[in-house]
């Protein structure tokens, strides 16, 4: 189960790390963010590599879940908690955001782009969830991989324990968190979405 776990692991890794790439070009400008997209959706978005991600999704959680109940109450140290409810969040993340991406794609007619994905941290009050639900999702994935690579890492690196390389690494994704929150809202001023995108107002 652990195997399938880590394989089924490492291509919702690879979906995200290229979600999270597209995400940071909102610093530089919403045209930007779009190329960008359709520039990595030539390699994402496929029926192969969408049923690659679903189904790999599906292991995580049941597989996630077994083994959140089997180490809950034997996980004793930071990391060993901290990669058990992250990599529960991140679960949660991916069926909701997915779902709602397969119903704005498939019954709204809508193409999700920047302008459907950041339509919540762009509009009262809606933002208030919106915001911490997305920061907590990039800091799940960089608390996952803190944890798992604080527990593997066998060696210090320029003097560093592996437990203190876990602290920078959750330490990064706190900073990029507010960095991509930072570009997905024009630097906290906002981004005008298109009519059509705000079904949250509907």
């Amino acid at each position: 189960m652990k195997q399938i776990h880590f394989i089924s692991g490492i291509v919702i890794t690879v979906f995200i790390s290229l979600h999270l790439y597209n995400h940071f070009y909102s610093l530089v400008g919403i045209e930007k963010h779009i190329d960008v997209m359709d520039t990595l959706r030539m390699f994402y978005r496929n029926l192969f590599f969408e049923i690659l991600l679903l189904f790999s999704i599906l292991i995580q959680i049941v597989s996630g879940v077994k083994l959140f109940l089997i180490k809950i109450n034997s996980a004793k140290n930071f990391f060993e908690k901290l990669q058990l409810w992250s990599g529960l969040y991140i679960a949660f993340f991916l069926v909701i955001h997915l779902s709602a991406v397969f119903v704005g794609r498939l019954f709204l007619k809508l193409d999700t782009n920047i302008f459907f994905g950041v339509a919540g941290l762009n509009t009262f009050p809606f933002f208030l969830f919106f915001i911490p639900y997305y920061g907590l999702a990039i800091i799940s994935f960089f608390g996952h991989l803190a944890s798992i690579h604080s527990m593997k890492m066998k060696k210090n690196m320029l003097g560093t324990s592996p437990t203190k390389q876990g602290y920078i690494i959750l330490f990064l994704g706190v900073l990029f968190s507010i960095v991509i929150l930072y570009g997905l809202t024009d630097g906290f001023k906002g981004i005008e979405i298109p009519k059509e995108y705000n079904v949250l107002n509907r």
